[in-house]
């Protein structure tokens, strides 16, 4: 649900919940203050209780995006990695399976920064991956006919386990990139925090004490909520998982090939 808003759907949401939970807060605050002045010490102690445990909900909150973020982003190192080194193999390679190989690969590179722009459970991203699966059968198959013609060279072994890496680092990065925390935890953080602001801003008006301090914190959280809900959207939003190093690997490739396959 959260993951298909745009970053400014997702503030105006999480805005509004804050503060309205702060003024209806302090609106019953005030309420309660011309009536009842027992309830002041309980609900101090109320809230200040729950501000503790929304402080440890939120650090967990933001220690589950922030670890997803850093494994979405190593996924994008190895998976940069793991081609480059199948573009070096695939170099020593016997023609013809090195040229159709050494191209696919490229495509392949370009299919791979395709889903690094692609937004999760939609239809590009489905293409993307579509796409990337229907390059690697195409590569398997060159790299068996390498293998067949020169069953006892090294260079199509070695060739065909970097290719296999590679194919398996498709699944690890696809599966980081759906990995995100569970929507329950995030209302749980949302409205965990609207409810601590709005017992806040409920004690702050039974003592006659203006809403402004009230109002700052609850911007900070708000702030602090933007920032897990967009280390947890990889491909949309203002923090994104940056895809340098499959750019870098694409520049590398338009240089003519290092190495040179066997003559025969």
């Amino acid at each position: 649900m959260f993951f298909r808003l745009s970053t400014w759907e997702l503030w105006l949401i999480i805005a509004g919940i804050v503060f309205g939970f702060v003024a209806a807060g302090y609106l019953g605050g005030r309420y309660l203050r011309l009536r009842d002045e027992t309830l002041r010490e309980p609900v101090g102690i109320v809230q200040g209780a729950f501000f503790a445990l929304v402080g440890l909900i939120l650090a967990f909150g933001l220690a589950l995006a922030i670890g997803r973020y850093d494994t979405r982003r190593a996924a994008v190192v190895d998976d940069a990695n793991t081609i480059g080194t199948t573009y070096l193999r695939a170099q020593t390679l016997a023609e013809p399976a090195r040229t159709r190989s050494l191209r696919l690969l490229r495509d392949y590179t370009d299919a791979s920064l395709a889903l690094s722009k692609a937004v999760p459970t939609t239809g590009g991203f489905d293409r993307a991956v579509e796409r990337e699966d229907v390059l690697q059968r195409r590569l398997w198959s060159l790299a068996g006919d390498a293998l067949a013609h020169a069953p006892r060279d090294s260079a199509p072994r070695l060739y065909v386990e970097t290719l296999n890496e590679m194919i398996d680092q498709q699944t690890v990065r696809i599966a980081a990139l759906n990995n995100r925390i569970p929507n329950a935890v995030l209302a749980l953080e949302v409205f965990g925090a609207a409810f601590a602001f709005g017992l806040l801003a409920l004690y702050t008006a039974m003592h006659g004490r203006g809403a402004t301090t009230v109002v700052l914190a609850g911007a900070l959280v708000t702030l602090l909520l933007l920032v897990i809900f967009d280390l947890d959207r990889p491909t949309r939003g203002l923090i994104r998982v940056p895809d340098a190093p499959l750019v870098a690997l694409q520049r590398s490739m338009a240089a003519p090939p290092a190495a040179q396959g066997p003559s025969r």
